[in-house]
C-alpha cells in the first residue's frame, strides 16, 4: 500500500512506531501492535504498529522520529507500507510462558530482537513475568548472561588485575565505591567501576560521583581514563554495555520484579573485562536480602555463575539494618565520602565496610590486602588518586568538601521521648530524601545525627531533611508523616503494631544496578 508520510514530531525512546487509520490497517489485514514494513527507495524499516482515527487520515502513515532520522524521510514523501511477519523470537517467549527450559540459541535471539527494538513491551513483559514465574536455571542464567554481553559493546583493557565490585542494593547513603575505586587503583590493581544511577533509591553511585565529576563518558573516554588513572567511576547507561539489562528493568521497575539480577549484574562485570569480582550481598530488615541463610544461597549463585564465565567471584554479606554513613542523597553523600577520604571525618561504619571488600578485592589477587588498604588510606594515597580520577574525567581535582552545596532548606527531625536508637526503616529514610528531591535535585537528602544504639535525649535532633524547594521539604514531611523513620525507646519493645481491620500490605520493591 502506498502511503503519505505524516511526521509526527513524537520520540518513543528509540521504539520504530508507524501509526494508520483504522480502515488502511484493516484493508492491509493488520490490527494495532503488529508490524508494517516501509519501504522508501532502498531504505526499509520495520515498525510497530498503532491505530487510529484522528490523528492520521485514511492514505496516510504517521511516523515517529526515529523512523524519521534512521531513512531521511520527508513530509509528505510516499512509501509502501507492507504487513511484516512477527519476530521468531516471540515463538520462544511464548515457550517459556509455558514453563520450557530456553536454549542459548533462543535466548540470543529474544536478546537481539530486545536490543533491535523488535519486540513491543506487551512481548517483553510476557517474557519477564515468565522468568520471575518459572524462573532461570543455571544454564539459562548463563546463556542470558552470555546474550546479555554478545549483544553489546565491551571495554577492552590489557591490564592484569582487572578487579570490580557490586552491592545488590537496599541500604541508603552506601557510598562505599567512591572510596573502593581510589583505594583499589592506589594499590596497583585496575577498577573500571561502571554506575548505576538511582532507580529505587536516593542516590545510586553515578548520581554521588556526578557531584565531583561528569560520569557520562563514552567507551573510548573511560578507557583512557582507565590508562591513566587505574580506575573510573562512570554511568553505565552511557557505554551500551548489555544494553538489554537496561531493556528489561524498565519493564521489571512498573510491575515490581525483578527475575534478572543475577544475569543482569554480572553481563556488566563480564562486558568491562573484570577478571575478579566482590559481590556484597547486604542483608537484614529493610534489604533485598533478609537472612543470612538467604543470603549464603544467593552467593553460592553469584559464585557459580562466576565460574561459568571465568570471573572469580567472592561476596560479602554485610550488615544492612541501617543507612552507611551519616548521610542520604547525592551531594551530602559525596561530601562525606570526601572528608572520610582525606582522613578529616571518622565514620567507623563506611570505613570498616570499605577497608572489608578492599582488602577481599585485593587478597583475591593474592596481595596483603588489609595492609595495603591501610597504607593507602593513612599515607593520602587514596586521595590523591581520587582526585587523579575527577581530573581525568573532568572534573575539579581540588575540590574541598566545605565546596559541595547542600539544599537551602531544612527542616529538623526530633526524637519524641528519651531512650536509645532501637531500629531505623530503610525504606522510609530513601522514601523521604527522594520526596525532598533526591537524586534529581543533587542538594536535596538527609543528615544523620545518630544511628541505631545511640543514646537520644527527649527533642534531641535525630536527622535534618534538606531540600532545594520548599514545596518539596513539605512533601518530604507529609512522607514522614505516614510511617515513623527511627524508632527511640529505653527497650525493645514486644509489640510490633495492632492489626484491627484489614491491613493493606505495602512492601518496599529494591532495584539497583
Amino acid at each position: 500500500m502506498k502511503l503519505r508520510v505524516k511526521i509526527l514530531g513524537i520520540n518513543a525512546g528509540d521504539k520504530p512506531i508507524a501509526v494508520l487509520h483504522e480502515d488502511d490497517a484493516e484493508d492491509l489485514g493488520i490490527r494495532s501492535l503488529g508490524r508494517v514494513l516501509i519501504r522508501y527507495g532502498k531504505k526499509t524499516s520495520v515498525a510497530i504498529l498503532n491505530t487510529t482515527k484522528k490523528v492520521v487520515g485514511r492514505g496516510e502513515v504517521g511516523i515517529f522520529d526515529e523512523i524519521v532520522e534512521d531513512m531521511e524521510l520527508k513530509e509528505g514523501a510516499r512509501v509502501d507500507v507492507i504487513v511484516s511477519e512477527f519476530p521468531n523470537s516471540i515463538s520462544h517467549i511464548k515457550a517459556k510462558l509455558q514453563g520450557r527450559r530456553l536454549t542459548y540459541d533462543e535466548i540470543l535471539e529474544i536478546v537481539r530482537d530486545t536490543v533491535d527494538d523488535k519486540l513491543n513491551e506487551i512481548e517483553l513483559t510476557s517474557f519477564v513475568t515468565a522468568l520471575n514465574n518459572f524462573g532461570l536455571d543455571l544454564e539459562e542464567s548463563v546463556s542470558m548472561t552470555k546474550a546479555m554481553v554478545e549483544t553489546g559493546k565491551k571495554l577492552e583493557l590489557n591490564n592484569a588485575y582487572i578487579v570490580d565490585k557490586h552491592s545488590i542494593g537496599g541500604v541508603p547513603g552506601d557510598k562505599t565505591s567512591l572510596l573502593l575505586v581510589p583505594i583499589i587503583a592506589a594499590c596497583g590493581l585496575t577498577m573500571p567501576k561502571t554506575a548505576s544511577r538511582a532507580i529505587t533509591s536516593a542516590a545510586g553511585t553515578a548520581d554521588r560521583a556526578e557531584v565531583f565529576m561528569p560520569v557520562d563518558l563514552n567507551i573510548e573516554k573511560m578507557k583512557t581514563v582507565v590508562k591513566r588513572a587505574g580506575g573510573c567511576i562512570v554511568w553505565g547507561g552511557a557505554l551500551d554495555l548489555a544494553p538489554a539489562d537496561d531493556i528489561f528493568i524498565r519493564i521489571e521497575y512498573p510491575i515490581s520484579i525483578d527475575p534478572l539480577m543475577i544475569p543482569s549484574i554480572m553481563s556488566k562485570k563480564k562486558a568491562v573485562g573484570a577478571e575478579y569480582l566482590v559481590i556484597d550481598i547486604p542483608c537484614g530488615r529493610g534489604t533485598k536480602v533478609k537472612t543470612i541463610g538467604d543470603a549464603n544461597l544467593l552467593a553460592k549463585d553469584f559464585i557459580e555463575m562466576g565460574k561459568r564465565l571465568g570471573i572469580k567471584t567472592e561476596c560479602a554479606v554485610t550488615y544492612g539494618e541501617q543507612p552507611i554513613g551519616y548521610t542520604i542523597g547525592p551531594a551530602l553523600e559525596a561530601r562525606e565520602a570526601l572528608e572520610v577520604i582525606m582522613r578529616k571525618r571518622n565514620v567507623p561504619d563506611l570505613i570498616d565496610k570499605t577497608k572489608h571488600i578492599a582488602r577481599m578485592l585485593l587478597e583475591i589477587v593474592g596481595k596483603d590486602g588489609e595492609k595495603l588498604v591501610a597504607e593507602a588510606l593513612k599515607s593520602g594515597r587514596a586521595e590523591e588518586k581520587l582526585r587523579q580520577i575527577i581530573f581525568e574525567q573532568g572534573g575539579d581535582a581540588e575540590v574541598q568538601p566545605e565546596d559541595i552545596e547542600i539544599g537551602k532548606y531544612g527542616i529538623d527531625i526530633h526524637a519524641d521521648r528519651k531512650g536509645y536508637v532501637l531500629w531505623m526503616n530503610n525504606h522510609r529514610l530513601a522514601a523521604i530524601a527522594r520526596a525532598a528531591g533526591a537524586p534529581k535535585d543533587k542538594e536535596a537528602g538527609i543528615l544523620l545525627y545518630k544511628k541505631i544504639g545511640d543514646r537520644a535525649e527527649k527533642d534531641e535532633k535525630l536527622f535534618t531533611i534538606y531540600a532545594d524547594k520548599p514545596r518539596k521539604l513539605k512533601r518530604a514531611q507529609s512522607v514522614l508523616a505516614e510511617e515513623k523513620a527511627v524508632g527511640v525507646g529505653e527497650r525493645r519493645e514486644m509489640l510490633i503494631h495492632e492489626v484491627k481491620e484489614y491491613p493493606v500490605h505495602k512492601k518496599s520493591f529494591i532495584l539497583e544496578r
